[in-house]
């Protein structure tokens, strides 16, 4: 089966690719730096001809409100008409838990419009909703970060590791579409101020983490449900600490 992963080199791209060409699949990493770009639709038509599943991976390069809305919006109308003429048979994107809770951010408004243009397709459709990535704590701590301090809600989050998201996106890509979105979490759930600061001393951090339930994440104010899936996920295998363990090695 032809397969094409836009975004196929991102984090979750690349190791959806590489799962995807294990199980013997003809598989398109898709993106720019390969000469294909749904912005500009460039390249779409080559790529999408005889492809019968197309998984979107692909993120915006800016968390702007303006310009993550016009990238999802744009991205996601150039992609599903060239699907239609090539008669793509299957579309699956990756958003986030949490999206349509998180309406005060523009970095959610815009994952909400990409999923009702897919909706809107005609084309049968996953979404996959997964809880934030491991990998991104980073990005989170540098969101909060004044100073040698950390500002972060101590809402739960439950995170899950590339990896067990890669997993995931592969299977989905060789099962039938639900028509529906399916959701993905990590193993544990902890309070977001405490996961980080446990984050940090692993990472041998300086910086101090400050619980506010007034700070906001991505522009949006959390609670206890918002980062986190009560809607039966499927489970990773990797918990904080495997993942830690392993991200504190020197590279």
């Amino acid at each position: 089966m032809k397969i094409v992963v836009v975004g196929g080199t991102g984090l979750i791209g690349s190791k959806t690719v590489e799962r995807l060409r294990k199980r013997g699949h003809e598989v398109i990493a898709a993106s720019p730096n390969s000469g294909v770009n749904t912005i500009t639709g460039e390249g779409l038509a080559g790529a999408l001809s005889g492809a019968e599943v197309v998984l979107d991976l692909a993120n915006s390069p800016s968390f702007e409100d303006k310009a993550v809305l016009e990238f999802f919006e744009t991205s996601g109308h150039n992609l599903l008409a060239a699907e239609k003429l090539a008669g793509v048979k299957h579309h699956i994107a990756l958003s986030v838990v949490g999206t349509e809770r998180l309406q005060e951010s523009g970095y959610f408004r815009g994952k909400l419009a990409q999923e009702k243009l897919i909706k809107a397709s005609g084309i049968p459709y996953t979404i996959v909703y997964s809880t934030q990535f491991m990998e991104f704590l980073a990005g989170i701590v540098q969101s909060g970060t004044v100073g040698q301090t950390v500002r972060l809600s101590p809402a739960y989050i439950q995170p899950i590791v590339s990896d067990d998201v890669a997993d995931v996106m592969a299977d989905v890509a060789l099962a039938p579409p639900a028509n529906a979105t399916i959701e993905i979490s990590g193993p544990e759930r902890a309070r977001l101020s405490e996961l980080v600061a446990r984050y940090l001393k692993a990472m041998k951090d300086p910086r101090t983490v400050e619980a506010d339930a007034e700070a906001k994440y991505f522009g949006a104010r959390l609670n206890d449900q918002s980062l986190v899936s009560d809607n039966n996920p499927r489970l990773g295998s990797i918990t904080f600490e495997q993942w830690f363990a392993k991200s504190a090695q020197p590279k």
